[in-house]
């Protein structure tokens, strides 16, 4: 097939990547949308940092519909926000337009277990239309089937354990206040923690409802049972903030958050499963200080038991790289919101993306 053509959705610091990886893959970009009125009409070499212009303008977000409808890419790249209700908008006019699409959206990776209101109604377009929606990203890989390689290694499992760190600087302001960083102790009680103190039946309640607030984990164990094959029978989700021992500056808030404060927070989600086996995992985002760093850390325990930890790990380029290496797989997956456990494992694109297209 001839290139595969891309668009956009979203121009800040996750396209720094996703573009000029998608570029350098051989992929044509054809258009390019944002809200910020400060990036209309710049070309994306000076995003992505090109010394040549690329020949495409950041256009406004509320002609994406109208684009699309006219010139009809093979997929477009969503890199916005992290909840799949202020992503389901944009992912609506691709599915209603026939558009196949990607987000790094962390719920959008597994929505169905915390959002499936949401998850039916894009499925349906989709299947309708003939496109495939999706979320991928760091988790794909790291979260998701790193982890069920080393399943595949492994004879018996009772627990799998998980804990992954990131700096919510790298990501944007939406991730950041998501994570409660800069808000005082009273405010993360009320703001964040409070959504988790609840009982089981409740909290069903607000994921019927499309109200509920995942943390990025709770996605992921999910994806990661039916990965696994696993019935889950009770899924717990608690947050727990973490505290500034001093002054801290975030470039991403434009503030400083003071001794006492949030720098962000612990989820922890703990799945029980008929099988007998437990998924523990930690998912720790917050503002560094100067000695912190990403790590990603996994343990199988079980015969035999294994840990995998991986210190420093790229987690802004790795996410962009594996949304974009995952641009064939949605191009050939089946219509509809399929979510990657369904798709082949993730794998190095050694030739241009299109190569990739069945």
């Amino acid at each position: 097939m001839s290139k595969i053509t891309m668009v956009q959705y979203g121009c800040g610091k996750m396209s720094v990547y996703t573009m000029r990886y998608a570029l350098e893959k051989g992929v044509k970009i054809v258009g390019a949308f944002d809200i910020d009125e400060s990036k209309i009409g710049k070309d994306i070499s000076e995003i992505i940092g090109a010394k040549k212009k690329v020949g495409v303008k950041i256009d406004h977000a509320k002609n994406f519909d109208a684009f699309l409808k006219k010139v009809k890419p093979d997929v477009a790249v969503i890199t916005t926000m992290s909840l799949i209700v202020d992503v389901e908008d944009a992912l609506a006019i691709c599915a209603q337009n026939g558009v196949n699409a990607i987000t790094t959206c962390e719920e959008a990776f597994y929505p169905q277990n915390s959002n499936p209101a949401i998850f039916a109604k894009l499925d349906k377009v989709a299947k309708e239309k003939g496109c495939t929606i999706c979320g991928s990203g760091y988790q794909d890989v790291f979260w998701g089937n790193l982890i069920t390689t080393l399943a595949g290694a492994t004879h018996s499992i009772t627990k799998i354990q998980g804990k992954s760190s990131y700096n919510v600087e790298d990501y944007g302001i939406a991730l950041a206040r998501a994570h409660g960083a800069g808000l005082t102790t009273e405010e993360f009680d009320k703001e964040v923690a409070s959504a988790d103190n609840i009982s089981p039946a409740a909290r069903e309640k607000l994921i019927k409802n499309g109200t509920f607030m995942p943390s990025y984990m709770w996605n992921v164990n999910g994806w990661l049972c039916s990965k696994l094959g696993l019935t889950i029978k009770s899924q717990t989700q608690k947050c727990v903030p973490h505290i500034a021992k001093s002054k801290l500056h975030s470039d991403t808030l434009k503030m400083d958050i003071k001794k006492g404060q949030c720098t962000g927070m612990s989820a922890v989600v703990t799945t029980t499963t008929k099988q007998g086996i437990t998924i523990e995992t930690e998912c720790v985002g917050k503002v560094y200080d100067k000695t912190e760093f990403d790590c990603n850390d996994w343990t199988i325990i079980g015969e035999p038991n294994t840990q995998v930890t991986i210190n420093r790990p790229s987690t802004v380029e790795l996410t962009c790289a594996s949304c974009i290496n995952r641009i064939p797989d949605v191009i050939n997956a089946p219509s509809g919101y399929t979510t990657t456990e369904k798709m082949a494992t993730n794998t190095f694109k050694v030739l241009p993306l299109e190569k990739y297209i069945k």
